[in-house]
């Protein structure tokens, strides 16, 4: 069963305003308008006000009433939160992607490690980082929960979203390259506890490196 997409006008705006606030086009406490933000996407402005609705709904903005739609901000207490509830999480996929992954989900992992090593070579970060979001969503789908898989997804905005709000320390792909091989490793000899372990360790390991304090 496919995941539901609003493709309606409104459903547009929202999924292009949420895609500029997490890439970090807006700051917060950045004002967006209604009659800015349609002249900038070409649309009227009542699509605009349904999708302010709809990013006070996922916490993005927030409406106050006679003044104005303000971006949120992000708190070291939400990142936190983000990376401890993430690490129970991908370590449940791991566990279950022991049992499920298939031979062709393990090459494309691998296929991932070897291409984030070249680039890492290369000082290529850009390409680093979306290598990285490949390497867990393939880990998402290797999982076998449907349930879980969309949760995850979901969840990966907010990721997206502390990721760009705080800085991260030198060194750290290295790192999370050789983690993502062991935690790969664990999953090819499928054992679950290690598997597990391994992950919980490698997303604690991320939030330990984020200078929050710049947050």
């Amino acid at each position: 069963m496919e995941e539901y997409q609003d493709y309606s006008l409104s459903g547009k705006v929202f999924r292009t305003l949420s895609e500029q606030i997490l890439s970090g086009k807006y700051q917060k406490g950045d004002e967006l308008r209604e009659v800015t933000v349609g002249k900038e996407l070409g649309v009227s402005r009542t699509p605009v006000r349904e999708a302010f609705r709809k990013l006070e709904l996922e916490g993005l903005v927030t409406s106050i009433p006679n003044k104005g739609t303000y971006v949120n901000g992000i708190s070291r207490e939400d990142v936190q939160d983000i990376y401890m509830i993430r690490s129970r999480l991908e370590g449940l996929a791991a566990r279950l992607a022991t049992r499920r992954i298939t031979k062709e989900q393990i090459d494309e992992m691998e296929e991932m490690l070897l291409l984030s090593e070249f680039y890492l070579k290369k000082g290529m970060t850009e390409q680093l980082s979306t290598l990285d979001g490949k390497f867990h969503f393939i880990l998402y789908e290797a999982c076998g929960s449907r349930m879980l898989k969309n949760v995850l997804t979901d969840f990966h905005r907010y990721v997206q979203m502390a990721r760009r709000m705080s800085v991260k320390v030198e060194n750290r792909a290295e790192k999370s390259i050789r983690e993502h091989s062991e935690i790969l490793a664990a999953i090819r000899d499928k054992d679950e506890d290690r598997a597990e372990k391994l992950m919980e360790e490698h997303i604690r390991h991320v939030v330990q490196n984020l200078h929050l304090e710049e947050i």
